[in-house]
């Protein structure tokens, strides 16, 4: 099956990127949790990490300065050295 993954930039020719493989297990990896700083996004996230620490899996977190831009490239740099997956937290 092919599947089409669309970048959410403003790219005006966006990078074909193949979709890497699902993960088997969460076990032994550290995952990274992004909060993009919108309304009710950390509450989202709190469930999550207590729902991942009960299972016994490490987490990290993370939030960007506002999510009306990007991310710094120090932040992605800091998530991507130190984090095996991400949960980025989408709230209103």
């Amino acid at each position: 099956m092919h599947q089409v993954l669309l970048d959410p930039t403003a790219e005006l020719d966006p990078a074909e990127r193949e979709p890497l493989p699902k993960l088997k297990s969460l076990e032994g990896l550290t995952i990274g949790l992004l909060d993009i700083s919108k309304s009710r996004g950390d509450i989202f996230l709190d469930r999550i990490d207590a729902l991942m620490q009960q299972r016994g899996l490490k987490t990290l977190r993370f939030k960007k300065p506002t999510f009306t831009r990007a991310a710094p490239t120090e932040l992605l740099q800091q998530i991507a050295q130190q984090c095996d997956v991400v949960v980025e937290g989408l709230a209103d």
